[in-house]
């Protein structure tokens, strides 16, 4: 009996191949015979509306939006000269494990996490002290330093 059983498995499987195949073949000839209507294979030829979705229609002229090349920014905007950032910035301590010695500070402007080791602190700190830092580059990132308890 399990050997009959496994024939007609194995049989129901292999029909199920052949019909995928030659659902394959019936798409791939649709895909050669598809001829536009102008005459062409391939696809149509295609507009970007206003919207930026494509369409078959030309776009109307009237919606055509004229940009300044000075006004287009790539990358980040360069900083203004007189304008100094503070370096101390306020957060909290969302883990700190004392016997391993490093935890992590959320950034209260921008919910940034910041990797602080017990070297850089200037305070004792625990989770959910309100803390200030500085940041500094390090090897994975930036990493909160001269840590203070607020």
């Amino acid at each position: 009996m399990a050997k009959s059983q496994q024939t007609y498995n194995k049989s129901e499987k292999e029909k199920k191949r052949l019909k995928k195949r030659e659902e394959k073949a019936k798409k791939k000839a649709a895909r050669k015979l598809d001829i536009t209507e102008n005459g062409t294979k391939g696809i149509p030829f295609a507009y970007v509306n206003h919207n930026g979705q494509l369409t078959d229609t030309p776009p109307d002229p009237s919606l055509k939006v004229v940009v300044d090349i000075d006004d287009v920014v790539l990358g980040i905007p360069k900083k203004v000269e007189g304008e100094k950032e503070d370096p101390v910035r306020t957060g909290k301590v969302s883990f700190f494990d004392t016997s391993k010695g490093f935890g992590f500070i959320i950034d209260s402007e921008n919910n940034e996490q910041y990797f602080c080791h017990v070297s850089s602190l200037i305070d004792e700190i625990a989770e959910n002290d309100k803390v200030t830092f500085e940041l500094e580059r390090g090897a994975k990132g930036m990493n909160a330093i001269k840590v203070t308890k607020v």
